[in-house]
């Protein structure tokens, strides 16, 4: 039988981050998996297909210099604007400001407004990647989660 979800050793490959900042962004409440919460030692985590496209976010930001303040702001309102839609939108972060743009049109007019500083993360081309780390896992790892995301 096929686990539902990753473990975290699985979302580190998957997201390109460390044991240690997973960790850390669990127990910090930065990112706590959604499917199951460590309880002590020796319990595991247990991450959504979601939780990890969200970890590929968090891991895109900080490699653009965006402060983790920010970082657990745009975190938050991932959580709250999640939907089936979530891959073709771009995430835009304007100092304490979070968007979720979902279409090209409204990404250029929010650019043409002049905005000092922005940080654009496309979700499609993170989610292709992550589909693609997924699938070299090799088979069966992740099939539900997967599912679970497309559902």
């Amino acid at each position: 039988m096929v686990a539902e979800g990753f473990s975290a050793p699985q979302v580190c490959v998957l997201a390109g981050v460390s044991y240690r900042q997973v960790d850390y962004w669990a127990r910090s409440g930065l990112l706590e998996p959604s499917l199951q919460t460590a309880h002590g030692s020796g319990s595991r985590r247990r991450y959504s297909y979601r939780d990890v496209l969200q970890l590929k976010v968090i891991r895109r930001l900080l490699d653009g210099d965006v402060s983790l303040r920010l970082i657990r702001r745009a975190v938050v309102f991932l959580r709250t604007e999640l939907d089936e839609d979530l891959v073709s939108a771009t995430l835009v972060l304007n100092g304490s400001r979070s968007l979720l743009v979902r279409t090209e049109g409204d990404l250029l007019d929010i650019v043409r407004q002049g905005q000092a500083m922005l940080s654009i993360v496309s979700l499609q081309p993170l989610s292709e990647e992550l589909d693609a780390a997924i699938a070299s896992l090799g088979p069966g790892a992740g099939t539900a989660a997967v599912a679970n995301a497309a559902a």
